[in-house]
């Protein structure tokens, strides 16, 4: 309400994230992800303009995104956020953009990068979900995956956020990070 938007958001953004496995995640809720190169699981995420967490789910990586952003849509749909668009990579479009339209009522709208970019360029829409995977991340806790159970996962990652979400709300105004401070010499 203080950013002067609707309370219900309209409009989402979501991502994978391929993380790590722990020793302690069992075989059968873990998996290959084949483009990124890592064994464990995968977070999908959905989360509206301003970054706070609407959805989360935790699958084997191994997962194609098709599947699991099918799986969190959904869920979303059935916690009762009403969505009406929502942007993804190009990872999230083809035949989910039909089935989103035809079943939840949902525009999946793709953020491509510009033809022939190299390097990193910031995506219009992408790095707002980009930066709450950064968030989630900065716990140290999920830098990794520990969890045996995967909606223990999903727990902490919602834990994760109500913090920074609680964090965001109490500031009052942006973030204010102090100096350095200065080195002194010890004889």
């Amino acid at each position: 309400m203080r950013e002067g938007r609707d309370v219900e958001p309209t409009a989402g953004i979501i991502d994978s994230q391929s993380v790590q496995g722990a020793d302690t995640v069992a075989a059968a809720s873990r998996g290959f992800d084949m483009g990124k190169k890592v064994n464990g699981r995968k977070r999908f995420v959905v989360v509206d303009t301003l970054g706070l967490l609407l959805a989360v789910l935790v699958v084997p990586a191994s997962t194609h995104d098709t599947a699991g952003g099918r799986q969190v849509l959904l869920d979303n749909y059935f916690a009762g956020r009403r969505l009406q668009l929502v942007f993804g990579d190009g990872m999230f479009a083809g035949t989910i953009v039909d089935w989103t339209a035809r079943l939840l009522g949902l525009r999946v709208q793709a953020v491509r990068r510009t033809a022939g970019q190299k390097g990193f360029e910031v995506l219009p829409r992408r790095w707002v979900v980009e930066r709450t995977l950064s968030w989630i991340t900065a716990h140290r806790r999920h830098a990794r995956d520990y969890e045996r159970r995967p909606d223990h996962a999903e727990a902490l990652i919602r834990w994760a956020m109500i913090g920074v979400m609680a964090r965001r709300i109490d500031r009052r105004a942006p973030a204010h990070r102090p100096a350095p401070r200065p080195l002194q010499r010890i004889i």
